[in-house]
């Protein structure tokens, strides 16, 4: 699946546009659980743009551990 918690995006809306934030939780199929040098929050996946980076994380990572992996 091309949202999977790791996958390294990059928002494409709202003020953290042009940021990138790893997904923390798939919620549905159109909703993730997303953090990183943006804000841990629900975005919508229409608002992401997948790149093709993967960290390893676990599901529900602690932010520390996702900004560390984001280095």
């Amino acid at each position: 699946m091309l949202f999977d918690v790791g996958r390294v995006c990059e928002k494409t809306t709202g003020r953290e546009k042009g940021k990138k934030c790893v997904i923390v939780n798939v919620i549905d199929q159109n909703f993730v659980l997303v953090d990183g040098e943006t804000k841990r929050k629900r975005v919508n996946v229409s608002h992401l743009k997948p790149l093709d980076q993967v960290v390893k994380i676990k599901k529900g990572a602690k932010t520390e551990e996702v900004k560390a992996a984001l280095k």
